[in-house]
């Protein structure tokens, strides 16, 4: 395997894969570029023969088959009368330049946008499927930043810098070697010049690499700033955060642009200095030609002729460093992509089972910890009967949402940490598509897309149609709510349903989830946000209508007070486990709960749940 080192050197060759169905395009580019560039130095060859050979009288220094076609059209003497086909002659090979930079970029540009949607895709396939611990632990903003800003430059450098780069090299080799073939010394005096361009291009590029490597993180930080803005909007008025968060977004933004103000000034000094130099060389190199002129080692033709290859040659050797430039950015822009690439994904185990998911949920001697914290979960055990409902009652900080999140592989139970069956079966053998499809979860705090109240009820089940969703929507009793808005099913809820209330997004996402109809219901403290009255009448309806293993999660005894089997977790541990009744007689936590709840004791009694 390689190392980190060497991975980060090659990552940019890595995107190599992604051109699979277009690489006979870049090809294509890639000669057409060949044919401008011949074309564009054929141009100086044309002038150089017309001064020395048709306008002089030196010899035609040419190839035996042009000499030849010359001669056969009436020789120098027809040339000079009919000076226009030299013009003709330059003109089509300006023609061929520009028609052979049409199609090297035409078929470029289909080429790289088509490389381009593939690592988008690529991208976005990938990060559906890392682990949900992946995403804990990686900023929204700055996934969106590498997936469109750091794209883009990877786009650029493909469409723009890396044709450019091809470009450089073949006008640097080629004029190095017309101008050999016309005056050595003064070729060698040219060439003396490129050591010292591109060693200053090599030094910008080291240090313009370590920069922008900043600057890019920390326009992810800014991007993931406004994210989480933006999304807590109501949190920043409700508690009249705008001008801290103005203060800390200016602070941030301020850093960010003194960062790209030090790298511009950075760029100013190459730019100036290639200026410099190229200045220099075009100086030296007429002066030392007029010399070659008057010593005569050099035609006036041919001085013409080096003087064009010399501007032709000074752009590419300043681009030089530009190109580095952008090479140094797409470097680390393709690091930060494969960075994304390179996360391991969800995997199932080597022989996935899809067993029928109502049977028995049993958790045996789980221990449980995030990285980031101690052990959460201490030798839990317990068993649902499956078609039962089973409430589970516990402390902030208790464990509770941790074993639905173990159940349905958010996080992978690690092994040696006991284990979790459903129907005898170890989930972590069950493929995570069908187990996944088979547990329905709702949370406390769901997450609802943009979308009409019809849509995001049947968002992802097998049936859309109007009386299904309407069905739903009355079993979570949300239907009447729905139908007070002006569009009814057809209202729009906005961004994580923002024109909704709280109670209603909960009624909304139990709607979604029974709309899914899975045999392993979940429901996570989903019916926080609602009152008493509307909490027992979803009750009601789910314990009538709906059938299955159903497992409740609250801090109301009356929502769980119905079910089959009641859970008190404390610590991470099983402290009580019982029936309402059984549990409401027991000292303990669940009693002190109840009798709080019911007013039966202290109403400053200092126990919190959630």
């Amino acid at each position: 395997m390689k190392n980190k080192k060497t991975q980060k050197q090659s990552n940019i060759l890595r995107f190599y894969s992604f051109t699979k169905g277009f690489r006979a395009k870049f090809l294509i580019s890639v000669l057409m570029v060949v044919v401008a560039v011949i074309a564009n130095y054929m141009t100086p060859q044309v002038i150089r023969v017309t001064v020395d050979s048709v306008i002089n009288d030196n010899p035609f220094n040419l190839p035996g088959f042009m000499s030849s076609w010359i001669d056969a059209i009436g020789g120098r003497e027809m040339l000079r009368t009919h000076i226009v086909i030299c013009a003709a002659i330059s003109l089509f090979f300006a023609a061929l330049s520009g028609l052979s930079n049409y199609a090297s970029r035409m078929n470029l540009a289909r080429a790289c946008e088509g490389t381009v949607a593939r690592i988008r895709d690529t991208l976005f396939d990938h990060i559906q499927h890392l682990p949900y611990a992946w995403h804990n632990t990686h900023q929204t903003g700055d996934i969106i930043q590498r997936c469109t800003q750091d794209v883009d430059l990877v786009r650029n450098f493909v469409s723009d810098q890396l044709m450019e780069c091809i470009r450089t090299v073949l006008l640097i080799a080629v004029s190095l070697a017309l101008m050999f073939s016309m005056n050595v010394e003064l070729s060698l005096l040219v060439t003396a010049f490129l050591p010292v361009v591109i060693g200053i291009s090599l030094g910008f590029y080291v240090v313009t690499g370590r920069r922008f490597r900043v600057a890019d993180e920390t326009e992810g930080e800014l991007t993931a700033l406004v994210q989480e803005n933006l999304t807590g909007v109501r949190v920043v008025r409700a508690f009249g955060r705008e001008k801290f968060e103005i203060d800390r977004f200016n602070q941030k933004n301020e850093y960010f642009t003194n960062l790209w103000v030090k790298l511009g000034k950075i760029m100013g000094v190459n730019w100036g200095l290639g200026d410099f130099m190229a200045g220099f060389q075009v100086l030296v190199i007429i002066v030392a030609g007029v010399f070659f002129v008057e010593r005569g080692t050099l035609t006036e033709g041919e001085f013409l002729a080096f003087t064009a290859y010399n501007s032709m040659l000074v752009w590419p050797a300043r681009n030089l460093g530009r190109l580095l430039g952008e090479l140094s950015k797409t470097t680390i822009s393709s690091t930060r992509l494969f960075d994304i690439l390179d996360a391991e994904q969800e995997r199932d185990c080597d022989a996935p089972v899809k067993p029928d998911m109502n049977g028995d949920i049993v958790f045996d001697h789980v221990n449980f910890g995030y990285s980031d914290s101690s052990e959460v979960l201490k030798d839990v055990s317990f068993t649902v009967k499956a078609g039962t409902t089973f409430g589970i009652l516990g402390a902030t900080g208790s464990g509770k949402s941790t074993l639905m999140y173990l159940l349905d592989r958010l996080y992978e139970l690690p092994e040696g940490c006991g284990t979790i069956t459903v129907g005898g079966v170890d989930i972590r053998r069950i493929d995570l598509a069908h187990l996944r499809s088979h547990i329905g979860i709702v949370l406390q705090e769901p997450f609802l897309f943009s979308k009409t109240f019809r849509e995001s009820i049947s968002d992802g089940a097998a049936r859309h149609d109007e009386e299904t969703v309407r069905h739903y929507a009355r079993l979570a009793v949300i239907d009447d709510a729905i139908e007070n808005f002006s569009q009814g099913y057809d209202t729009p809820i906005g961004e994580r349903g923002v024109t909704i209330s709280g109670g209603q997004k909960q009624r909304v996402a139990i709607a979604r989830m029974l709309m899914q109809d899975t045999p392993i219901k979940v429901f996570d403290d989903s019916m926080s946000a609602v009152d008493m009255e509307t909490d027992a009448k979803i009750r009601k309806s789910i314990q009538h209508n709906v059938h299955g293993t159903t497992i409740l999660i609250a801090h109301r005894i009356t929502t769980l007070m119905n079910a089959d089997q009641i859970m008190v977790l404390d610590h991470g541990e099983v402290v009580q486990l019982g029936t309402h009744q059984e549990l409401s007689q027991q000292e303990g936590i669940y009693k002190r709960i109840f009798d709080m709840q019911s007013g039966k004791s202290d109403p400053d009694f200092p126990q919190e749940v959630s």
